[in-house]
């Protein structure tokens, strides 16, 4: 019967890493700030709004 451990001795500590690059954040920033101005009259205008202005705050 082997452990279903075995052979992972190194996994336990695991630096994670980014998923999204700095460039990434002002392109999916880009594309909210478009996609805001066709939804603008709408109800859910303002989560996209309040989303955009986060990323801004990430890029910098």
């Amino acid at each position: 019967m082997q452990d279903k451990n075995q052979g992972t001795a190194n996994t336990d500590v695991q630096r994670s890493r980014a998923v999204f690059s700095s460039e990434d954040f002002e392109l999916i920033r880009t594309a909210v700030g478009h996609y805001l101005q066709e939804v603008k009259d709408r109800p859910e205008s303002m989560k996209y709004s309040n989303l955009y202005h986060r990323l801004g705050r990430i890029t910098g």
